[in-house]
């Protein structure tokens, strides 16, 4: 049985809840010891909507997060929530109050602002539309329309990275490094993009690809998953990284979004340069 301390965690939203959703993981991520069951309530913009939000808290008491615009609402849930002897917090709060006195300007009041229907969410669309139209060396045909290509043998995150990118409005295509297979003859001429090598440990790729052919219930006897094959493509890798002078991120111990802001980092610098 798990040692972990379970609390109950709700987490009200006006909008999608995304900005809350993260902020209370990065913040429970701090504490190895527990573990929240999340209660999670997004569009929460009128009374009925409410109600049942109250109601949930009422009868599995804990900690309440929430991102409210409305003051008649915050002030119905926060005063419940005194009733209940339940904390709270509004975890924009310090932030808005901190830029609302360095601007001297007053919040706009508009629950989901973040998620307007302007340039950057269509920039963004954009982006995540070429992303899945050029995943896993697909429609290479305009490879220099790309903002950063991302190369590596299977399994090194390729894909899930680049739909992070795409969700930061970067349009990111990958390649596969396949033994036997060249890499599209247009990738050279590609001058735009920036273009990032990405590898990890012989160990940690076996791993990861044998538990990939035992959910696809296929035979693990192939050199897709022998140790010495692996240390031949990684080998090989390297050797193309280092001839073409392209950086080189190390994914063993990288969560999706460490390196992707790796990655955030050098496409700032490679545009700096462009």
């Amino acid at each position: 049985m798990s040692t972990r301390r379970l609390f109950h965690l709700h987490l009200v939203s006006d909008a999608t809840g995304e900005t809350l959703n993260a902020v209370a993981r990065a913040a429970c991520a701090q504490f190895e010891d527990v573990r929240p069951i999340e209660h999670v309530y997004a569009l929460v913009r009128g009374s009925r909507q409410l109600e049942r939000v109250l109601a949930e808290i009422e009868e599995s008491p804990g900690m309440v997060m929430y991102t409210m615009v409305n003051e008649e609402l915050r002030q119905r849930l926060e005063n419940r929530c005194d009733e209940l002897h339940t904390p709270y917090i509004s975890v924009l709060d310090p932030a808005l109050d901190a830029l609302a006195k360095y601007l001297g300007r007053q919040t706009s009041h508009k629950p989901g602002s973040q998620h307007a229907l302007d340039s950057n969410y269509f920039g963004r669309i954009e982006a995540l539309n070429y992303t899945m139209a050029h995943d896993d060396g697909q429609s290479s045909g305009d490879l220099n329309s790309a903002d950063v290509i991302l190369i590596g043998v299977s399994r090194t995150s390729k894909t899930p990275t680049c739909i992070y990118l795409a969700n930061r409005g970067i349009k990111a295509a990958n390649i596969p490094l396949v033994p036997g297979i060249p890499l599209p003859a247009e990738l050279p001429e590609a001058r735009q993009p920036l273009i990032v090598g990405l590898t990890a440990s012989a160990e940690r790729l076996m791993q990861i690809r044998k538990n990939r052919l035992l959910t696809l219930k296929q035979e693990d006897d192939t050199a897709y998953v022998d140790r010495t094959a692996i240390e031949e493509e990684l080998t090989n890798a390297r050797r193309i990284y280092s001839r073409n002078g392209w950086p080189v991120i190390d994914v063993t111990r990288r969560s999706i979004e460490e390196t992707a802001a790796a990655i955030i980092n050098l496409y700032q610098e490679h545009r700096k340069l462009a």
